[in-house]
């Protein structure tokens, strides 16, 4: 071509001008064909059709998907599908020019023309799909990078020339051989399933959450099961695809049960302890548990190994899901059940302490958070103490008297209002000192 003597250049040179020689020849019998004519014209009338009629039907398609304000259970659906209307042109070109590929081989037993025309129609739409119509960051820089070169390829016929090379080029590691196409292909593969597996299991653990007649343990147990399938599933999807015998994990999966039977039994343990645990619902997050070893806290996180407790100090306790099966455990808020305590005080043994439990339990009951249920503030005599007589106010609340809310400060500030209001007096501590022998030598 062109008198150019290319014997002497590299392989790679005398393969690229080989590809430049074919494509001069068929641009020339194109040019000089009018079978190759009327295909361009049909490209053309088919191109013009699509801009036609996309005109007339992105209004209507666009007033008939777009919701508006409506938050019904179709306008999630519809602002999706609204999304693709930028794709209209080019699939409808790219329609268009099938009916006239297939109208042209019929006339002229040749459409090499045309289908290179509804190629250059796909690549264009691919095109639109990554730069205006996808917005996550990754799935964007998987399209810029992977999905354009590839139907470019595929625009210029080059695709299964490029699948070939790939496919016989190796790469060897240790005394394993991977061919380029099928890192390429697990690569692109496993970056999509798991893009998609951790976008669904966001959008699955959303639904869960929202089902709020399930238990807070069932909750999270269903959501956890889901997250291990679809994981599972995409991992095994990704063998299939990169062409790894299944069987092979066969010995894997032995290793690890021998793994599991010596040296992480432990982590088996409380992995199965934190399965029994959401299913028994026993304590979940936000529960104010007391551990049998004097750790307490709420629940802010429960793992597939540890439950972590924050205390009201602020620190972190990370407690293993065996200790709460095998050891004891007091949850204080447990399916919202109340909790009882207790708020002692004395008055003065001038007081008419008939009066002392009536006017203490209707003070305390005008608190908004003592509960009547299951039982209303109640006023005990305790006992006849050194410096006046010991009364203890008993009242229930919803939660734990700690942390932000303090029940026991607010009921005692009552009690001290009331019994000042009444005129009873709270007495101070005093003793009686008895001095016995004689005094003449005490110096005062």
């Amino acid at each position: 071509m062109f008198g150019i003597n290319l014997e002497t250049q590299p392989e790679i040179v005398q393969t690229a001008a080989g590809y430049l020689v074919q494509g001069w020849e068929l641009a020339g019998s194109w040019l000089l064909s009018p079978a190759a004519w009327s295909q361009f014209g049909l490209l053309v009338v088919a191109y013009l059709a699509a801009v036609l009629v996309a005109r007339r039907l992105s209004p209507f398609l666009e007033n008939l998907l777009n919701p508006g304000d409506s938050t019904n259970i179709f306008a999630q659906p519809r602002r999706f599908v609204m999304q693709f209307l930028p794709l209209l042109l080019p699939l409808l070109a790219y329609g268009f020019t099938g009916i006239g590929e297939g109208i042209v081989r019929s006339l002229f037993d040749s459409g090499a023309v045309i289908a290179f025309g509804k190629r250059v129609f796909l690549f264009l739409a691919v095109r639109v799909l990554v730069q205006s119509i996808i917005t996550d960051p990754f799935l964007k820089t998987i399209g810029k990078f992977v999905f354009i070169p590839i139907a470019a390829l595929y625009a210029l016929g080059l695709l299964d020339l490029a699948q070939a090379q790939l496919t016989a080029t190796e790469v060897a590691v240790g005394n394993i051989k991977f061919s380029v196409m099928a890192l390429v292909r697990g690569l692109i593969a496993g970056s999509l399933l798991f893009w998609l597996g951790g976008w669904s299991n966001q959008q699955s653990a959303s639904f869960i959450h929202k089902q709020e007649e399930m238990r807070p343990s069932l909750r999270q147990l269903a959501s956890k099961t889901v997250e291990f399938m679809i994981f599972g599933i995409a991992f095994l999807l990704l063998m299939n695809i990169m062409g790894i015998n299944l069987s092979a994990l066969a010995v894997l999966g032995g290793a690890i049960g021998v793994g599991l039977g010596f040296g992480l039994q432990k982590i088996a343990s409380n992995f199965i302890s934190g399965v029994i645990l959401l299913v028994e619902g026993q304590a979940t997050v936000g529960d104010y548990v007391e551990m049998d070893g004097g750790e307490a806290g709420v629940i802010v996180r429960m793992t597939a190994r540890a439950a972590i407790l924050e205390t009201y100090d602020g620190r972190w306790i990370v407690i293993p899901n065996e200790d709460f099966i095998t050891t004891r455990v007091v949850n204080y808020s447990d399916s919202g059940s109340a909790n009882r305590y207790e708020a002692p005080f004395s008055v003065s043994y001038d007081t008419d302490i008939n009066l002392v439990p009536a006017i203490v339990a209707a003070a305390v009951a005008k608190l908004p958070e003592v509960l009547d249920k299951p039982y209303p503030p109640d006023c005990e005599l305790m006992g006849f103490g050194d410096s006046g007589i010991d009364f203890s106010l008993e009242f229930w609340v919803n939660g734990i008297d700690d942390g932000q809310h303090k029940y026991k400060s607010k009921v005692l500030f009552a009690i001290w209002n009331a019994l000042k209001d009444a005129g009873i007096e709270i007495p101070y501590p005093h003793r009686v000192v008895e001095i016995k022998g004689d005094m003449k030598g005490l110096k005062l």
